[in-house]
């Protein structure tokens, strides 16, 4: 006698802990083998971008803090570097420095946070707390910097909201040093662990040609073999003075997403102490008229956010407001990898999956 299965429909989400906020993962199930997965985006549509045709360019940094607020200092700088080519705006030596130890401070903490959602959605509550904990000094240092520890509104068109003082300085050099020590800890907690490991290696691999075909970026696409990041092969701000490594996975599975991740944090902070050991005196802020007023044309400015490709379009008509904006979303563009990295796996392997490609929701649906 044999067994006869009929695929039937699973929704998970737009509430569930796994889908790492409001994202709906329709599946089609045989068993527990997963035949499609679905993504259904739009929970989360707030509108960000045709509120800002109706704000001046200062108006709209808070608004770029509200997409991907696990890396608003990221965002922040994309926005204001494009807004900065636009109008032709030279920013003091001293604030780019800053800009780039923020930013990748940013890329750090965020990618904690990714290692703290896989830990805990792959059972390791040890994990998840031990990130938490380590993420907590460096929004201390955001803190200290401008008050702020998640939305921050720091960097500004021209430069920044203000200069730091000894003491930052002073706790982000504490923070570097001690930081291999924490990654030490990491590996021998999270990635030495023999079920971590088998969850991962092996399972929602996508090969190089297949990450380039779906539009993957960032850590994803690095993860599958693809050499690539703006940083280095585009550099914006100050980028091109420093010495960095760009970590390149093999086979494009989710352990590959993971230790690239792991390995680009280890780079930030190689990074940030170059910028601490080069930072110059002077001003942190150009002169920029208080009534922002573009010339007439268009813009279009990339940045390697911790999620990949962050893009920001803008057009301008020469008043005070953008005619028109847009933003280049990198969570969007993975989420499309979605059917391809479950399709064929088990109801547990879809967790793993939708935690390497580490989406934020506020930018999916901006």
């Amino acid at each position: 006698m044999t067994t006869r299965t009929e695929v039937y429909t699973l929704n998970m989400g737009p509430q569930h802990p796994g889908t790492h906020g409001v994202l709906r993962v329709i599946l089609e199930l045989d068993g527990e083998t997963v035949v499609s997965a679905t993504p259904e985006l739009g929970y989360l549509h707030r509108g960000i971008e045709k509120l800002a045709e109706s704000r001046t360019y200062a108006q709209i940094i808070p608004y770029t803090d509200r997409l991907d607020y696990l890396a608003a200092m990221n965002t922040n700088l994309g926005y204001c570097q494009a807004v900065e080519k636009l109008a032709a705006i030279e920013v003091p030596e001293r604030a780019e420095y800053l800009r780039v130890i923020m930013a990748e401070l940013g890329r750090i903490a965020s990618h904690l946070i990714f290692l703290a959602s896989i830990a805990i959605d792959l059972g390791g509550t040890t994990g998840m707390m031990y990130a938490f904990r380590d993420r907590e000094r460096i929004l201390d240092l955001f803190d200290a910097a401008c008050g702020a520890r998640m939305t921050f509104n720091y960097i500004r068109i021209g430069g920044l909201m203000a200069d730091v003082d000894e003491a930052f300085l002073s706790g982000a050099r504490t923070f570097l040093a001690d930081f291999p020590a924490i990654m030490d800890e990491y590996h021998g907690l999270i990635s030495g662990n023999e079920i971590f490991y088998y969850r991962l290696k092996d399972s929602s691999v996508v090969g190089r040609e297949r990450a380039l075909a779906l539009g993957l970026t960032g850590p994803c696409l690095r993860a599958a073999g693809v050499d690539v990041d703006l940083r280095r092969d585009e550099p914006y701000g100050i980028y091109d003075r420093f010495s960095f490594k760009v970590p390149v996975g093999e086979k494009g599975d989710n352990w590959d997403r993971y230790i690239v991740r792991m390995e680009e944090m280890v780079e930030s902070a190689s990074i940030v102490a170059q910028a601490l050991e080069k930072l110059p005196d002077g001003p942190v802020m150009a002169k920029v008229p208080k009534i922002l007023k573009p010339p007439p044309g268009e813009v279009y400015h990339r940045v390697e956010n911790p999620r990949g490709e962050l893009g920001f379009y803008i057009v301008s008509d020469g008043s005070a407001k953008p005619y028109r904006f847009h933003v280049r979303r990198p969570s969007f563009q993975n989420l499309m990898a979605v059917d391809e990295l479950c399709r064929g796996g088990k109801i547990a392997d879809v967790v793993a999956a939708l935690a390497t490609l580490d989406p934020v929701m506020g930018e999916v649906d901006c």
